[in-house]
């Protein structure tokens, strides 16, 4: 899987700068060129009888700079480790028929994405689509008989008037793009495509798809097209969340759950309300539906709650009122009498289990996507309990963990197993940075803040180091103890790294997240810079050589730092929002920021917008800082960046403006680029630090 594995990347290692050390102190560590290397578990799916996983093993490949995701297969003992499927292609949404004979699963083979059936016993595969569009979301019917997915059914672009016809064997240029849409362009996909995803269902031995829903909206509940589909308890109805109300794309998180008859078509309306109606779960019995939702009160954040409705959208009530958390991704226990979610609660994801009367335990904990620190990862549910999670830790990039709830009633607790290894051989022999936890409380109002201290390899406590804060974005997302390639290889560069959760980090309750409503940038500064204080007073750190970054909203704090106070040495703020005005009209989501991030339309409300700006401090920059964004980059577009760059160019500061091509938001798309942020941001704090003893 580790393709040339031998070649050594050199121009991606050779700008770590490491402190000063004894030669026989210096610990292996990692280096860019092991991202190449990190693999990463995603999508597990437990077989209905608990006895197999199928997962994802995301990997990427050094001969075309690209990242793959093959199925791989585990018995529920760690034995029978295998893959299933190779190459350079993606596979993805693993799914096991309910009698666990087969399994469903998207893949790239061949070129376009299509549905594909694999029989288990004898490793035999069938193609079931063939379409041009990419299908997704693929789920059993509870017969085995027919998968309903998601596919884009695409409509007419528009043209305004009679365009000329080039005449035979000319070379034209291509023409005008119309749109009368608000969003025609997404983060991470580019140019959107017109029409709008449907439901369908396809024999599950073959044959030919069936549309099921109609009408010009998206179904499935994301914002702009995709989400989830599922089946009813008896296979009559699909069952979904679609944004069928009014004006969809400026009402952004405005979804309802609706039911599609099978045969017909016929929908039938489950809920109605403002807010986001999401992830519809159907009991074993068919009697209830459980799904997340919230009253949207136009908040910068409000907590999802777990919700429970008959199946023909009477008795609303909500499970989750005694929890201060969101919660994701319902699945019933096979008795239907339990519902498990996915939550944050400060800084670690877990799995919760709730009665149908309210009452909750949490079962598992520690799931996350491997990659970073934020939150992520996702689990998977036996029939007899088990379950099994993608975990991380600080020192635990990705793996598959099996979890065997306590009994009910008595009964020898059973140790989670974890079930692979699949980065041993890269970790193996190498040190990593200890990860510490910290509390501190906020020189703003007392309030505490938690975050985390990563030390370099081989740290030596009488020693002084130089220190990176490094700032999340979102602005409502959280930090927690989980791995995180980035900053470990800035410890393993010679840095003391914190990251913390300041006011509006999701995890701590909706009171904490909307510290920050209409109100950011703001306080979040005396949280970041309270933490600074906590980590310089434990003593291994030297306050004349602090660094500051962060990405997305971290990159709009990075600059908000450096607005207010000159301690650090160097900044770099990774794809930012500086002028909010130029975001809320050129972003992805406009809407959302206008609707639930500020009071209204920025001609409505120019103070706010204003006071919020980083313009607004540009004035009081004196720190030498650097901005590296995408250029495909939708969300926080490349404008926003080229403003900061010129506003500090034109002062006098001295700055540098890194563009990169072919990405979006996040820089990830090409392991290259994601290693060049690294080597980047280390030779630019090289340039300004000087040397420590």
């Amino acid at each position: 899987m580790r393709h040339l594995r031998a070649l050594v990347a050199g121009l991606l290692t050779v700008s770590l700068a490491f402190a000063p050390r004894p030669a026989a102190a210096q610990p292996r560590t990692l280096t860019p060129a092991d991202l190449f290397d990190l693999e990463y578990v995603a999508e597990p799916a437990i077989s209905p009888d608990g006895e197999w996983i199928v997962y994802v093993r995301r990997w990427s490949d050094r001969a075309t700079d690209r990242r793959y995701g093959n199925l791989w297969i585990v018995r529920s003992d760690g034995t029978g480790h295998r893959p299933l499927t190779t190459g350079r292609t993606i596979e993805s949404a693993p799914v096991w028929s309910p009698d666990g004979s087969r399994l469903a699963f998207v893949s790239t083979r061949g070129g376009t994405p299509q549905l594909w059936v694999r029989w288990m016993d004898r490793g035999d595969e069938l193609p079931l689509t063939h379409g041009a569009e990419a299908p997704s979301a693929p789920a059993w019917s509870p017969d085995g008989r027919q998968l309903a997915f998601l596919q884009l059914v695409r409509t007419p672009p528009l043209v305004i008037g009679t365009p000329l016809t080039p005449p035979p064997g000319a070379t034209w240029a291509a023409p005008p793009k119309y749109t009368d849409r608000l969003v025609f362009r997404q983060d991470q996909i580019g140019e959107l495509p017109t029409g709008f995803v449907h439901a369908f269902v396809i024999p599950a031995d073959g044959g030919t798809p069936r549309q099921i829903t109609r009408g010009d909206y998206h179904h499935g509940g994301n914002v702009y097209g995709g989400g989830a589909v599922t089946w009813s308890a008896d296979g009559a109805e699909l069952v979904l969340a679609a944004r069928r109300g009014d004006n969809p794309e400026w009402n952004a998180r405005e979804t309802d759950l609706f039911a599609f008859d099978v045969t017909n078509g016929q929908m039938r309306r489950l809920t109605e309300r403002f807010g986001p109606d999401q992830s519809p779960a159907v009991s074993p019995d068919g009697r209830w539906i459980a799904y997340t939702s919230f009253d949207d009160r136009r908040q910068g954040y409000q907590n999802t709650q777990l919700h429970l409705m008959a199946r023909d959208g009477s008795g609303m009530r909500v499970l989750s009122a005694k929890l201060d958390r969101s919660v994701s991704a319902p699945v019933w226990s096979s008795d239907g009498r339990a519902i498990y979610v996915q939550v944050d609660d400060e800084g670690n994801t877990k799995v919760a289990r709730f009665s149908l009367e309210g009452d909750f335990e949490y079962v598992a904990r520690n799931l996350g996507s491997g990659t970073s620190a934020y939150s992520g990862g996702s689990f998977s549910v036996a029939r007899d309990g088990r379950l099994v999670v993608t975990a991380s830790t600080p020192s635990m990039p990705s793996e598959l963990v099996l979890v065997t709830p306590r009994p009910a009633r008595g009964g020898t607790t059973v140790a989670p197993r974890t079930l692979t290894a699949i980065n041993h051989d890269v970790l193996n022999g190498k040190t990593l940075g200890a990860v510490e936890e910290i509390w501190y409380t906020s020189a703003k109002d007392g309030r505490r803040v938690q975050g985390w201290i990563i030390k370099p390899p081989g740290f030596a406590p009488d020693r002084k180091y130089p220190l990176i804060l490094e700032i999340h974005g979102g602005p409502f997302a959280n930090y927690g103890d989980r791995f995180d390639e980035e900053k470990q290889l800035m410890a393993a560069a010679g840095y003391v790294v914190l990251y913390t959760n300041p006011r509006g980090s999701t995890s701590y309750g909706e009171e904490f997240g909307n510290l920050i409503h209409h109100a950011y940038p703001g306080d979040d500064f005396d949280d970041l810079n309270s933490g600074v204080d906590a980590v310089i007073a434990k003593g291994y750190v030297d306050p004349q050589h602090l660094f500051v970054t962060g990405g997305s909203g971290g990159g709009v704090l990075t600059a908000w730092m450096i607005g207010r106070t000159n301690r650090f040495r160097a900044a770099l703020a990774f794809y930012p929002v500086i002028n909010w005005e130029s975001f809320v009209l050129t972003a992805d989501m406009s809407s959302m920021a206008v609707n639930n991030w500020f009071p209204g339309f920025p001609w409505d409300h120019p103070e706010n917008y204003a006071k919020r700006s980083l313009l607004s401090v540009v004035e009081q920059v004196r720190t030498p800082t650097l901005i590296m964004t995408g250029e495909e980059d939708f969300r926080t577009p490349m404008s926003e960046s080229e403003q900061y760059y010129k506003a500090l160019k034109m002062r006098g500061v001295e700055t540098v403006l890194v563009r990169v091509p072919d990405e979006p938001h996040g820089i990830r798309r090409y392991p290259s680029h994601e290693a060049a942020k690294i080597t980047t941001l280390v030779g630019w704090f090289a340039k300004h630090r000087a040397t420590v003893p």
